[in-house]
């Protein structure tokens, strides 16, 4: 005896069940069909769960100090320094924003093909999606630490902490490695090299010299230590060392010695606290260090509870 249940195959249910799957299984196989399409343009385009408005909100260019200049978005900060020999870009934001970083350069009175130099603080899209176009644009030299030059070279496919599923940007060959200590010039201003790895494996700092009519300035532009969600101190098996190298970069980067300092994020030194919209050239704003100790030693217990519990 059979135990399976009998099946009353009704005539007109089945003929009713057959035309509703001949005509509605065509459009279903397109719906999945475009959905996949739509994931896989996605993952290719590399775009984040994360991206903040600040990233592409304008906001007003402004003399830092010397011959530093502010010509980023509200919170990726791009830095400008300028030469009657040409002009170096650290940073480029995102690759959206090329066009308002050259209305920035232009209203301060500077050409935007007069940009000789590109340089990056790190090597994650929100920094670099633009390097590639304005190199294009430009047809400047581009320099970046030798640690993060494959990153930049494959779009961020290689990169540790996104595995090449999203952070993607348009490739860009570094021209030049930069290294620890490295000296560039550019006229009167003298930018030293200082490699902070962790955030990304070739995460660079810049300590420059520069001086307007009154003053020398020594000014930190600093890539802060941060730690994404995903980064395990304890190792990630494209970079295993990341651990020793946040120990070094936080130790590092207590010791250094400067007037002024800035960032790679507006919001990491309160930019927008020390100066409003049409505010006078005043340097000393970003005479801050009480407010640089208090970011690293936050990040430092950060990253000693991360290293705690073994994440």
């Amino acid at each position: 005896m059979s135990l399976a249940p009998k099946l009353n195959h009704h005539p007109y249910k089945s003929n009713f069940y057959s035309q509703m799957l001949k005509t509605f299984l065509p459009s279903l196989i397109l719906l999945l069909l475009l959905s996949s399409t739509l994931i896989s343009a996605a993952q290719n385009s590399g775009a984040l769960s994360y991206q903040d408005s600040t990233w592409t909100k304008p906001t007003e260019p402004f003399r830092v100090a010397g011959d530093i200049y502010y010509v980023g978005s509200y919170d990726l900060a791009c830095y400008l320094i300028v030469s009657a020999e040409g002009h170096a870009l650290i940073n480029t934001g995102l690759e959206e924003s090329v066009s308002m970083i050259r209305k920035n350069v232009e209203s301060l009175g500077f050409k935007f093909t007069d940009i000789k130099f590109l340089l990056t603080t790190q090597a994650h899209f929100d920094h670099v999606a633009g390097m590639a176009e304005i190199k294009k644009i430009t047809g400047a030299t581009m320099m970046a630490n030798e640690a993060d030059a494959k990153v930049l070279a494959d779009g961020g496919k290689s990169d540790f902490a996104f595995g090449g599923k999203s952070g993607l940007f348009t490739p860009v060959t570094a021209d030049r490695l930069l290294h620890d200590g490295d000296i560039l010039k550019l006229g009167d201003t003298k930018l030293k090299v200082l490699h902070h790895p962790g955030h990304t494996k070739g995460a660079t700092s810049f300590l420059v010299d520069t001086k307007d009519d009154k003053r020398s300035w020594k000014v930190l532009i600093a890539n802060m230590p941060t730690m994404l969600s995903m980064t395990r101190i304890s190792g990630m098996p494209s970079y295993p060392n990341i651990g020793k190298d946040f120990k070094y970069t936080l130790a590092s980067m207590k010791k250094l010695d400067f007037d002024l300092w800035v960032a790679s994020h507006a919001s990491q030194f309160d930019l927008h606290d020390k100066r409003k919209p049409g505010d006078s050239y005043r340097p000393e704003a970003f005479n801050d260090r009480p407010s640089y100790d208090a970011t690293i030693n936050s990040l430092q217990l950060e990253y000693d509870k991360r290293l705690k519990s073994g994440q």
